[in-house]
């Protein structure tokens, strides 16, 4: 029989199950997990969303479905539309779960139901996580550590991979603290079962703690535990582990300016996550988001709107509408557009994206969690630009008053979360900076950038891209508005060399340092070194209009290296370095 034909009687066979669900609702429950899978998705689509809440609320019954493999990502978004018709699914799995281990408990530690029960919080808490609902994993990974005698080297083994999890889900929930203290405890099990001579693998977790790390600002930290991930590599790993050690590796090597090894990394993740998964899987979107931080902070800035575009996709049809991971691709996009469509002042779409993130998230947080502050900065940055470009005054103002208002709330919720010295914190600073100069309040302007400057410095060191940045942004103060054209020439000139140092004659960021020397020396008078630089910048003109732009998603996938290989490879240039 034509595979088309099976396929027409097998989806045939899925409509009739549903249709007859409620006549055969036990024996379906017993069907192959892929089928079962089959059957709640067709329920989703026949928009029979209260029949399938009923069988979703089952946890037995439907961490039977999620045993699917990979198959179960077609309930991602039949499950975040059930939450948004009402049914707080995550928090009620969660309480059933948490009910289920006091049980037993009770009987016992290892009664009878402690393995089925382990499984099924693996696999909902598993579920959870995947779909963005880390509170609710965090609270069943913490039952299914309740469960373990770590006492024991059997149940040590198993708490490990509860605590890596909890690592996972409290660095996404941004609560940075508990997943220091989580990372701690794990290590602790770890040495407790090398003590017994059993062996560990640790790169999973710590290509975790460098996902921490990275989102504290840490990153000489995060670089070094993305290298100790890599080490600990083995091709026994499931390859969703290693495509995820090699995402933390890379983003770690971007903001350390290793750009090369960079994109190695992201490449090799990119290919094995299309290969394992195909280019419309979540866990490929997850690469593409990444590689367009890449290609962002390569000055690749076109090229990283279309990877971000794709991913936004991806990830829009996969999860639904009100999600996490969407809230997260808009956001993403929308920074994106916004340093693409700098120079042309076209910021709608732009502006859309970052709504759409803040009211997403605004939807699934309390009003002063810190996944807000990105956001928010995304959407008063762009508000800035568009109140430059209005012509109308009491507008103009009204709207850098909102601009203001959303970078004082991101400043303060970076700043209980991060503290003083970190480089988020001193991002907010710089972008308070640039706009209390666009609301003329040069001295306050001075100030931030000042603070932003000295954060930066201290922790970065002096020859860093965002040290560049505010720098330049210093420099425009003094040149435009201050009069102050000596301070901001010295300025404009440290800008400038960091930003040919780190990316070449041809860095997009070098216009606007040039047309500040430009103005500079043409206030002062100094016409020979005004047109030294209107010559420079023709010169980098002409080298951005040869720029490649070929992306490499457009190039033939091909097959990823072998991963033993591969890292062998990248560890032996880094042990060379």
């Amino acid at each position: 029989m034509a595979e088309k034909e099976v396929g027409s009687l097998y989806n045939l066979a899925i409509s009739q199950a549903v249709r007859l669900h409620r006549l055969f609702t036990r024996e379906y429950r017993h069907l192959p997990d892929t089928v079962q899978c089959d059957v709640y998705y067709e329920l989703y689509k026949s928009g029979n969303f209260v029949t399938l809440a009923e069988e979703v609320r089952n946890i037995d019954v439907f961490a039977k479905a999620l045993r699917a493999g990979t198959r179960r990502i077609k309930l991602y978004r039949p499950f975040q539309e059930l939450v948004d018709e009402g049914y707080n699914l995550p928090q009620e799995l969660a309480i059933e779960f948490r009910c289920r281990c006091k049980a037993s408990q009770r009987q016992g530690s290892h009664s009878r139901d402690y393995e089925a029960l382990l499984s099924i919080g693996w696999l909902v808490g598993g579920f959870l996580s995947e779909t963005g609902w880390d509170l609710a994993a965090e609270q069943i990974s913490e039952d299914c550590l309740s469960l373990c005698d770590v006492r024991k080297i059997g149940d040590c083994k198993i708490a490990l991979k509860c605590v890596t999890r909890l690592l996972h889900v409290r660095t996404g929930y941004c609560k940075f603290a508990e997943a220091r203290h989580t990372f701690d405890f794990a290590m602790e099990l770890v040495q407790k079962l090398r003590n017994k001579g059993e062996k560990v693998n640790t790169a999973m977790l710590y290509g975790e703690r460098c996902g921490l790390l990275f989102a504290l600002s840490e990153y000489e930290q995060a670089f070094k535990n993305s290298i100790k991930a890599l080490q600990d590599v083995t091709t026994y790993l499931h390859d969703k582990v290693i495509i995820d050690i090699l995402r933390h590796a890379a983003k770690a090597c971007v903001v350390k300016r290793k750009f090369r090894k960079a994109e190695a990394l992201i490449k090799q993740a990119m290919i094995l996550a299309r290969h394992t998964f195909g280019d419309q899987h979540p866990k490929f979107a997850d690469v593409l988001v990444d590689y367009g931080f890449y290609l962002l902070n390569v000055d690749s800035i076109h090229l990283s709107v279309q990877v971000y575009k794709t991913a936004f996709r991806i990830r829009s049809e996969v999860f639904g509408v009100n999600n996490l991971h969407v809230a997260t691709a808009h956001e993403d996009l929308a920074y994106a557009m916004y340093v693409h469509e700098y120079s042309t002042g076209n910021f709608a779409e732009a502006k859309a994206n970052a709504e759409r993130s803040i009211d997403i998230v605004t939807k699934l947080f309390p009003d002063d969690h810190l996944l807000l502050a990105s956001s928010k900065r995304v959407k008063a940055l762009i508000l800035e630009e568009i109140a430059i470009d209005c012509h109308n005054r009491k507008l103009e103002d009204d709207i850098l008053r909102e601009a203001q208002q959303l970078h004082l709330a991101s400043l303060d919720l970076a700043r209980k979360a991060f503290g003083e010295n970190n480089v988020q914190t001193a991002k907010h600073y710089g972008n308070l900076g640039r706009l209390y100069q666009s609301m003329r309040r040069y001295e306050e302007a001075e100030e931030m950038h000042k603070k932003a400057i000295e954060i930066k410095e201290r922790i970065l060191g002096s020859e860093d891209y965002e040290v560049a940045l505010s720098l330049g942004h210093l420099a425009s103060l003094y040149n435009y508005d201050m009069e102050r054209y000596d301070k901001a020439e010295q300025l404009y000139v440290r800008s400038i060399e960091i930003g040919r140092k780190l990316f070449g004659e041809g860095y997009s960021g070098l216009e606007y340092d040039y047309r500040g020397l430009i103005n500079l020396y043409d206030c002062v008078g100094d016409f020979d070194d005004m047109e030294k630089y209107h010559s420079i910048l023709i010169e980098w003109r002409e080298i951005r209009e040869n720029v490649d732009n070929k992306s490499a998603m457009e190039e033939e996938p091909g097959e990823p290296d072998p991963t033993h290989q591969f890292i062998a490879n990248f560890l032996s240039d880094i042990d060379q370095h």
